[in-house]
């Protein structure tokens, strides 16, 4: 009996019908937290909201308790998640005391239940995933990008101090103008203002042009790109984690051989995109 438990628990939190119900949810969450923004509803209906932001709260305790009770004798491993951690601080956090006497506080924590719905949308989990994996990168390509800008900000500066004071009397002008002009917005102004001086200075905003608006985007690319692919990987561990420990929960043979035929069906297919890969890679010199 107290192994049936987890198992059912742990079939009802991995089944469709469970995680599109507390979707569900969620979006009724999101369009109260609405509707409270607007006076003439707050004042009316003010009661049946707050009513109706308990009774979501109390659902969404009633899901953790779910999930949580899915590990059976091994709860520890709920919070081996990161998904769950943050479940579990979003929901824990509105038990805080002192909490409803701070508006602010329980707007946001009441807000921060909205953002479980990434948990719920694998392709959206996938892309959140892919944006914190990205985040060493993209700093490093940010720093390129500022020591870009205070070069040719400098330059910038030396050739139009005088010409254009306002765009480039400052090397924080200068940076700032350069800034715009990655949006490649005002660089056809740019280039009709150094005109005016010298048709040398096409030159200048012809290379920066290159350098920031086309590399680096284009190095921003390929950091977003490989970060996808990166989190593809973990979400696919992440998925066959979550079969074996299921399948661990219950005592039927079966569903071990399933996640193991599941298992081996995600190695070969890595192995023919492997295949593929290196297959590409040596027919482009030929080509």
């Amino acid at each position: 009996m107290r192994q049936r438990i987890p198992a059912t628990c742990a079939r009802i939190a991995d089944s469709d019908t469970f995680n599109y119900a507390i979707f569900g949810v969620i979006l009724a969450n999101a369009v109260v937290l609405g509707l409270e923004t607007y006076d003439s509803i707050s004042r009316d209906a003010g009661g049946l909201l707050e009513t109706l932001n308990d009774v979501f709260l109390g659902v969404f305790v009633v899901e953790l308790a779910i999930r949580l009770v899915g590990f059976g004798s091994r709860p520890q491993d709920f919070f081996k998640s990161g998904w769950n951690v943050f479940d579990f601080v979003v929901v824990a956090a509105s038990f805080a005391p002192g909490l409803r006497e701070n508006a602010t506080l329980l707007r946001i924590v009441r807000l921060a239940r909205i953002v479980r719905i990434v948990r719920l949308l694998p392709d959206l989990r996938i892309l959140v995933t892919a944006m914190a994996r990205s985040l060493p990168a993209v700093a490093s390509l940010g720093v390129l990008v500022v020591l870009l800008l205070y070069v040719y900000g400098i330059v910038g500066w030396v050739i139009f101090d005088e010409h254009a004071p306002e765009e480039y009397g400052t090397v924080g002008q200068a940076m700032l103008t350069l800034f715009v002009m990655l949006s490649l917005e005002n660089l056809p102004d740019n280039i009709e203002l150094g005109l005016e001086l010298s048709t040398w200075t096409v030159l200048y905003f012809i290379s920066y042009t290159l350098l920031a608006a086309f590399l680096i985007f284009n190095l921003l690319i390929g950091v977003v790109i490989t970060s996808l692919e990166e989190a593809h990987e973990i979400e696919s561990r992440r998925e066959d984690q979550q079969r074996r420990e299921a399948a661990a929960a219950t005592d039927d043979p079966t569903d071990d051989r399933r996640v193991e035929l599941i298992s081996q069906l995600q190695d070969l297919r890595r192995t023919l995109e492997a295949v593929e890969h290196d297959i590409k890679a040596m027919d482009e010199p030929a080509a």
